[in-house]
């Protein structure tokens, strides 16, 4: 087994981008799976792959430390049937495969963690009490489906010789073009950042920073398995999420949205209102147990670290 080689399926997205590069200064030897490989980078190298089918790819699992499978296509879209459709095959079809490959290894990977999402949890409008994976509420729509769905996926892969992690992720804002804090910021800057709808919904998020932490955190405790939390232990109400923003941009000024008004937007975006109107309140209850230490727990310090950048 090669202990600093980890293999990052979907790692050429924003978060992987990211993680990759924090992994790579610890370094490990990253080697990422991706339909359209870049130019290498001191520690990290690029495999092609499509996510549905084996190949070469595949020889670099024998032996790895670790697999980290982000792939999945954004949700940032129009709820279609045909869309839906391309949401859960992106997400359930590649988790399969990394399965079977992992099961075929001579020396199979000690730790594979897939992602997941917080949005798993049920809407907490109704009832307000936090959700971990411990008491936490599974919820019945599109979006909690899909979550369910790729959990099972990874629970169903005969790898008796993996432990497997799903990071149920909440909103990860990080530096950089392509990521939700940078669509939040622009929003603040053109005047457009009010609250949202009510203003009481709650918003889970986590800086990247603390993202890649949580995982190199993961890959060093052997004892942790099953679903983590991956979000600030803080998370806040749409209406103080908002003003933050403004705060860490300099803008006083944000126009509120009622939820017509965001139909409507959403509409012509091509994207969905749930994005911003579902409630989430989720905590990190099993890393902040195992003794995870946050650099950025609140927001506002998260977000003037981020608008610095």
């Amino acid at each position: 087994m090669n202990p600093r080689r980890i293999i990052l399926p979907g790692g050429a997205g924003f978060i992987g981008q990211h993680l990759a590069r924090h992994l790579a200064d610890l370094d490990y030897d990253i080697t990422i799976l991706t339909r359209t490989p870049r130019p290498d980078a001191p520690r990290i190298r690029h495999l092609r792959w499509d996510g549905q089918t084996p190949g070469p790819w595949t020889a670099a699992l024998d032996g790895a430390h670790a697999v980290i499978n982000l792939a999945g296509r954004s949700v940032n879209c129009r709820y279609t049937a045909k869309h839906k459709q391309e949401i859960y095959d992106s997400r359930l079809l590649p988790t399969k495969l990394l399965g079977d490959a992992i099961a075929a290894c001579k020396s199979p990977p000690p730790v594979w963690f897939n992602a997941s999402s917080a949005t798993i949890y049920r809407d907490a409008s109704t009832d307000e009490r936090p959700m971990d994976e411990l008491t936490g509420e599974i919820g019945h729509d599109f979006s909690m489906d899909v979550c369910k769905k790729w959990e099972a996926a990874l629970d169903a892969a005969p790898t008796p010789h993996t432990r497997k992690v799903a990071l149920r992720a909440a909103m990860v804002f990080g530096p950089g073009k392509g990521g939700v804090f940078a669509a939040f910021l622009l929003l603040t800057r053109l005047g457009l950042a009010g609250t949202l709808g009510h203003g009481r919904q709650w918003m889970s998020w986590i800086h990247v920073q603390d993202f890649c932490r949580a995982v190199q955190f993961l890959l060093d405790r052997p004892d942790l398995a099953g679903p983590v939390n991956l979000t600030s232990p803080n998370p806040v109400r749409n209406r103080e999420f908002m003003q933050t923003f403004r705060e860490a941009a300099h803008r006083s000024i944000g126009l509120p949205a009622t939820k017509w008004m965001l139909e409507i937007g959403a509409f012509f975006l091509r994207t969905e209102t749930e994005l911003l109107l579902k409630s989430r309140r989720v905590l990190p209850t099993r890393l902040s147990s195992a003794g995870f230490t946050f650099d950025f727990p609140d927001l506002k310090p998260a977000l003037d670290d981020l608008e610095s950048q």
